[in-house]
């Protein structure tokens, strides 16, 4: 495809970008864009996929036609098939009236799939058939229908991967295949992240009627060097906010760097240099339950040396012949899905001391075990930080390894925001 036709694309849909991987993903929209192929984008969240179906759209034989988006992932699983292929009267309850579905209605246009790889299988078994045969059927109805529809889809999933575990039909995945698109992450675009910085701040000086903001060498080399988990999104979100904010108008290294958030979603968080090894940093909740847990397996191995202490001192008390004591450190550690095994009976001479003894152990035992939940264990973790910092809950979110965000919600959840 000439490059004066790529330039015009750009142009026409407001793609802005020089990089080689971004001018080829166009070029191939273009080339496939007179066929009939199914197109599968694919790329992360934030990249601009949504251009894309568009493109093929309007420089098909198709573009006359109609054109509908659809989220998959925002349509519950009880409804997608009555969104996608219609239903009849009465086929469920709420179903007041017929309804067409979006293939009976983009028929002789394109439909363009995003998110597609959160269909659940029901579905995906029904949209392969109509890739196929372009043939349907109606919730609720059994009569066959046909459709002339154009499928492009997009995900930001690694759909190879998500074959694997069974979570997607292989056969629909490479049916959906025929012509694949891969839109570059916005950190393999480095070059284009200062014009995509200059369109945005001109675009929000514009509609604020403010002078636009500019970035220094230094600034320009920070925000290259930045990793951007939400790609263009963020970085729109970025230029408007300092736009808003500042009231300088050139904008520094010292003042972009507060604006670029060094604890992301989906970025791996590293010790700090004043970090030691056990004041750790998470990068999300699954990591604070994780740490949780390793936590309260050290807790039960002293339980055992405690128990096992308790139970020796027991055993000297009771006269006469007791029967071998199961020690706490032949005890496994259970794991998340298993239950306890029903304890094993322990026979001994019936002396008071002993029996006394043993029921201040079985107290003891049962207390720690109902007081060592997860809950009670994260809001002293909790807790504990907050003491470090004497209640600066920025500190002590940083000390955690979480948000500010997610500590606000933690305490309000626990009714620990008095503290």
């Amino acid at each position: 495809m000439a490059k004066n036709n790529i330039q015009q694309v750009k142009q026409r849909f407001g793609i802005i970008g020089q990089t080689p991987e971004l001018e080829r993903a166009i070029d191939v929209a273009l080339q496939v864009a007179p066929t009939d192929l199914s197109v599968l984008i694919t790329g992360e969240s934030g990249v601009g996929k949504e251009n894309f179906p568009q493109i093929i759209h309007q420089y098909s034989r198709r573009k006359h036609g109609s054109y509908f988006a659809v989220n998959c992932g925002s349509i519950p699983e009880g409804t997608i098939d009555s969104e996608l292929f219609g239903h009849e009267k009465g086929s469920f309850t709420g179903a007041t009236g017929e309804r067409k579905g979006y293939f009976e209605a983009a028929n002789g246009g394109t439909l363009f799939l995003d998110e597609v790889g959160e269909l659940p299988l029901s579905t995906q078994a029904r949209l392969l058939r109509v890739l196929e045969t372009g043939e349907f059927i109606k919730v609720g109805s059994s009569k066959v229908e046909k459709s002339d529809v154009r499928v492009v889809a997009a995900t930001n999933l690694n759909m190879v991967n998500a074959v694997e575990k069974g979570r997607f039909r292989e056969d629909l995945y490479y049916r959906l295949n025929s012509v694949p698109i891969r839109i570059p992450a916005l950190r393999d675009r480095k070059d284009d992240i200062p014009l995509l910085f200059r369109k945005f701040a001109g675009d929000c000086a514009e509609k604020y009627m403010m002078p636009p903001i500019s970035l220094t060498e230094g600034a320009k080399e920070l925000l290259k060097n930045y990793r951007w988990p939400g790609n263009i999104r963020q970085l729109k979100n970025i230029t408007e906010q300092i736009s808003i904010i500042e009231q300088e108008r050139v904008i520094s290294p010292e003042i972009l760097s507060k604006y670029l958030p060094n604890n992301e979603v989906g970025m791996m968080v590293l010790l700090s240099p004043n970090q030691t090894a056990e004041q750790k940093s998470f990068a999300n909740e699954r990591e604070i339950l994780y740490q949780v847990l390793f936590d309260m397996k050290k807790d039960i191995n002293d339980l055992k040396h405690v128990v096992n202490n308790l139970v020796d001192d027991a055993q000297t008390t009771v006269k006469g012949n007791v029967p071998p004591v199961i020690k706490a450190d032949a005890l496994p550690i259970l794991q998340a899905n298993e239950h306890p095994a029903p304890p094993l009976p322990v026979k001994y001479e019936e002396t008071p001391s002993a029996t006394k003894h043993f029921e201040e152990i079985q107290d003891a035992t049962e207390y720690v075990e109902t007081s060592l939940s997860l809950t009670d264990v994260e809001k002293d973790m909790i807790k504990k930080a907050l003491d470090r910092h004497n209640g600066k809950r920025k500190l002590a979110a940083a000390d955690l390894g979480i948000s500010e965000r997610t500590l606000y919600r933690k305490l309000k959840e626990y009714n620990l925001e008095s503290l």
